[in-house]
């Protein structure tokens, strides 16, 4: 079994930084593409950044140029490096990762951590 345990959420004023963490139970080095995910008041998931096993990086146009996402698979760890934060950013951050099993694509989710971007 797969857990994702995220970490790093919290208040910080607008153009503020914050970094989270998702260390996994295991290697992550199977994963074929583990990304962060937001979800805001009132509004559905959306993608925010996901990394893919051969280092290709996609961000939402929202996000471009602020945040920075990364993987330490010395540590099982996925980063989100967030800067120039604002408002807007403020949403519940989860984890999630991708792995290919047999024939089938299993997907793994962390349970959520909160950032609050506020004065």
């Amino acid at each position: 079994q797969v857990q994702l345990v995220e970490s790093g959420g919290g208040l910080v004023q607008p153009g503020g930084s914050l970094t989270l963490s998702c260390a996994a139970s295991g290697s992550i080095a199977n994963f074929v593409v583990m990304g962060w995910y937001r979800q805001a008041p009132g509004k559905q998931r959306e993608l925010v950044a996901h990394i893919i096993s051969g280092a290709f990086t996609n961000y939402a146009d929202s996000v471009k140029g602020r945040f920075t996402i990364s993987r330490d698979n010395a540590k099982n760890t996925l980063y989100l490096q967030m800067n120039s934060l604002k408002p807007e950013d403020t949403a519940v951050y989860y984890c999630n990762a991708r792995r290919q099993v047999i024939s089938t694509l299993a997907e793994y989710w962390g349970q959520g951590t909160q950032v609050t971007v506020s004065s």
